[in-house]
């Protein structure tokens, strides 16, 4: 929750590719103070089955720049597997590639104290968009 001198961060994850949200995606969550400031790992979660990660650290007073690691390729390995199984099971083609294109999403912005920011990340095997959210 964002204070008068802290920000606060909230996301989630559509998997466009299926039109669903992507859980068990483990995101990790780090700040810096300016420029130059060195990043600070905070700790990470992982989405739910709503896509939605609603427990990450509270922000450090001072932060003005966040990030955001997205670890996509476990999520996008697991889910391909469990549609190979079933695909296999049904005698259907398989699934013409198994991985994903961004093993990994990397976002980074800017925050103000006393704001919070939302950043959902829309998501599919090739490719990725995200935005601030309210």
């Amino acid at each position: 929750m964002s204070t008068e001198t802290t920000a606060s961060v909230s996301t989630h994850i559509l998997d466009t590719s299926i039109g669903k949200p992507a859980e068990g995606v483990a995101i990790s969550l780090s700040a810096r103070t300016g420029l130059d400031g060195a990043w600070t790992a905070l700790g990470g979660s992982a989405t739910d089955a709503d896509g939605r990660c609603k427990d990450l650290p509270a922000l450090p007073e001072g932060t003005t720049h966040v990030r955001l690691d997205f670890e996509t390729e476990t999520y996008f390995f697991s889910k391909h597997s469990s549609e190979k199984q079933a695909e296999a099971q049904q005698d259907a083609p398989r699934v013409r590639d198994s991985g994903a294109f961004f093993p990994e999403v990397t976002i980074t912005f800017s925050v103000t104290p006393g704001e919070h920011y939302h950043v959902p990340l829309l998501l599919n095997p090739f490719g990725y968009s995200v935005y601030r959210g309210s």
